[in-house]
């Protein structure tokens, strides 16, 4: 195992990374926090900066190209950003319950599930992992 393959890839792959695994950590931390305490608002925020900015780093990412620059994961990058901005909405409403339905999706579907696909063979977190 070796993070050269992350240290070579561009500045957008790398915030994208180190970005995902930050908000992968801090979310399954996340859900042990006491919901509604400081420190459970404190690392939401954290957490918030660090899905935003893997979003918007997928912007900059263009692997794999279908139309134009764009693939369907990109399809992600619109749905999380709406979601995120739905989730802090949520919260300021008082709608606990939508609020955490939205963070969980993101968690689940957004760092779970795609982070899936990024282990696939020709993938860079193949390559950190499981080499060539």
């Amino acid at each position: 195992m070796t993070i050269e393959p992350i240290l070579a890839a561009s500045p957008a792959i790398q915030i994208h990374v180190w970005a995902a695994l930050g908000a992968l950590m801090l979310g399954a931390a996340q859900f042990t926090t006491r919901r509604g305490s400081t420190l459970h608002r404190s690392l939401g925020w954290v957490w918030i900066v660090l899905i935003a900015a893997v979003a918007l780093s997928s912007l900059f990412i263009h692997q794999i190209r279908m139309v134009g620059l764009w693939s369907p994961i990109h399809l992600l990058t619109v749905t999380t950003t709406v979601t995120l901005v739905y989730a802090i909405y949520a919260a300021r409403a008082r709608n606990h319950r939508g609020h955490g339905i939205a963070l969980a999706s993101i968690y689940v579907t957004g760092l779970i599930g795609a982070g899936a696909f990024t282990l696939m063979p020709g993938r860079i977190l193949h390559q950190v992992l499981f080499g060539g």
